[in-house]
């Protein structure tokens, strides 16, 4: 792990050039890029991450398919499918995996082993079989997640739908509208602690995430790195 601002060598997940911007970052390298393991000017990590926490997981791993056949291969990967659309499912291994209408799935890599189900298979999809479409999403989409038990307060002030845990159950998924940015919400739980995961426009990154840090200083909010979610409750 080192401390430094290198823009150009951490260029690839969209937001790495802001957050170089920010003073002291540790950053740890994660497959062939590098995402932020800790804000130095983050006070109180177990405070933001229980409470309200914005950490950036645009490194990992994500990957999308589409089409009649998609199902079918999934399940043939061994991955085990939500029942309905909007609805995600974390598989064994911790992958996460997103059904997005009758015909499309997204699968968001594990945190603990940075997503080694996903970058193993995905490959496999860049050819599929008829009727199944893969869907790049490593760069066309951003990935945040907000934890903490305020994080649907913050997102009250930017989003129009209840994401209230009473009614936004765990495994939900809204296609909705995040600071007037188009954005993918599912309701996680990592461990014990809530958590929002956000999957938006990559080129939108950069305005959503000061957005988000804004609305959550009403919160006493702050950003977090990965190592706040490599802890063995939060895999």
């Amino acid at each position: 792990m080192t401390t430094q601002n290198a823009t150009a060598s951490l260029s690839r997940p969209p937001l790495n050039a802001l957050h170089a911007e920010r003073p002291g970052v540790e950053w740890m390298p994660l497959g062939d890029a590098r995402t932020p393991a800790r804000f130095a000017d983050t006070s109180d990590e177990a405070h933001h991450l229980a409470h309200c926490g914005l950490i950036d997981l645009s490194a990992l791993p994500r990957f999308g398919l589409r089409g009649p056949q998609a199902a079918a291969t999934l399940t043939e990967h061994g991955y085990r499918l939500p029942e309905a659309p909007n609805r995600c499912l974390i598989q064994d291994d911790a992958t996460r995996l997103a059904r997005l209408s009758a015909t499309e799935y997204l699968l968001l890599g594990s945190f603990a082993d940075t997503d080694r189900h996903v970058s193993e298979t995905a490959p496999a999809w860049t050819t599929p079989a008829p009727g199944c479409y893969p869907l790049p999403r490593q760069d066309s989409h951003a990935w945040l997640a907000l934890t903490g038990a305020d994080g649907a307060a913050v997102m009250a002030k930017l989003c129009g739908v209840d994401l209230d845990a009473e009614v936004f159950r765990q495994g939900h998924i809204a296609q909705t509208s995040v600071a007037r940015t188009d954005a993918i919400v599912i309701r996680d739980a990592l461990g014990d602690t809530p958590c929002l995961h956000l999957l938006a426009d990559s080129a939108s990154a950069a305005y959503l995430w000061p957005a988000l840090l804004d609305a959550m200083q009403e919160f006493d909010g702050g950003p977090l790195g990965l190592d706040a979610l490599l802890a063995p409750a939060a895999a």
